[in-house]
């Protein structure tokens, strides 16, 4: 672990929780210190944060983070968050979920979050499979892929997480890889400083399933996959048409729009006609 690292320390519940279940080489651990890098780059305390997931690999999160946090059902994730949020709209609440908890059963919150522009972080770790279960077909598995329910090749289109995220109304959205960690912390602490529902694609790989089920056993040969099929925002900006499969990486979306819990604070006076006694206290310098 570098120096620098030691801080993250204090924001895991070493004495509790671990060994982890993730496979050794799993792309999640690294989604989690980067996490951990961009709450302690932002100087945030861990009473004033809370990490909410669904079911699934990137769902055990939580359990290894010493903030406040909820381990909810399958695809809810979203649905808990948002009631958090609406009742203490002061929280850093951060949504940590797998393609398959955000998009599959989770997909009609995902959009609804996005369209309401609530003050939420969502970071779908996308490693294009359900890993927990065996290995199924998730929304975003590569057309042609194979997987335990598609063993002569996977027939439908992926979701295109970041476009569904900008045409649904989020305020930000950004896709970085577990390959490039440093610009991953910098989009996360973007994110989570954006007033407004913030999406962060995380592109991951699973080679205990995924990578099994198409000759890509080993998480070196999938990292070397992920640096190699990249690119940035501007490097794309600049071509006439993206190498098939290309991951395009940095900030995708940003705007400044009217956030749900301000407008719901606005309400909330017109009703009562005095000021909402549940105004944030909005961090300074923040969006």
């Amino acid at each position: 672990m570098k120096q620098d690292d030691q801080g993250i320390y204090e924001y895991l519940r070493h004495h509790k929780k671990f060994p982890h279940v993730w496979c050794a080489g799993c792309g999640i651990g690294i989604v989690m210190g980067s996490l951990l890098r961009s709450i302690r780059n932002l100087e945030l305390g861990r009473d004033d944060v809370a990490i909410i997931s669904g079911i699934g690999c990137a769902g055990r999160m939580p359990v290894y983070m010493d903030f406040n946090t909820l381990h909810t059902t399958h695809g809810r994730a979203l649905a808990f968050a948002t009631g958090l949020k609406l009742a203490r709209p002061d929280m850093e609440v951060i949504v940590v979920m797998g393609d398959g908890d955000a998009l599959a059963i989770g997909g009609n919150h995902f959009i609804h979050a996005a369209r309401r522009n609530i003050d939420l972080t969502a970071v779908i770790v996308n490693n294009s499979i359900y890993g927990m279960t065996g290995g199924q077909s998730s929304p975003t598995t590569p057309l042609g892929a194979f997987s335990a329910t598609a063993p002569y090749r996977h027939i439908e289109q992926p979701f295109p997480i970041c476009q569904l995220a900008i045409a649904a109304g989020a305020s930000f959205v950004a896709r970085g890889t577990v390959y490039h960690v440093t610009e991953l912390d910098r989009l996360l602490e973007q994110a989570i400083q954006k007033r407004g529902f913030a999406v962060v694609e995380a592109v991951s790989y699973c080679y205990t399933t995924f990578g099994r089920a198409n000759k890509m056993r080993s998480p070196v040969e999938m990292m070397r996959l992920l640096k190699e099929n990249s690119i940035t925002v501007q490097a794309a900006q600049k071509m006439e048409k993206l190498p098939d499969g290309a991951i395009v990486r940095g900030v995708l979306h940003n705007e400044d729009k009217p956030e749900y819990t301000e407008l719901y604070d606005q309400i909330i006076e017109q009703a009562h006609g005095q000021p909402s006694p549940r105004k944030r206290q909005v961090r300074r310098g923040w969006a």
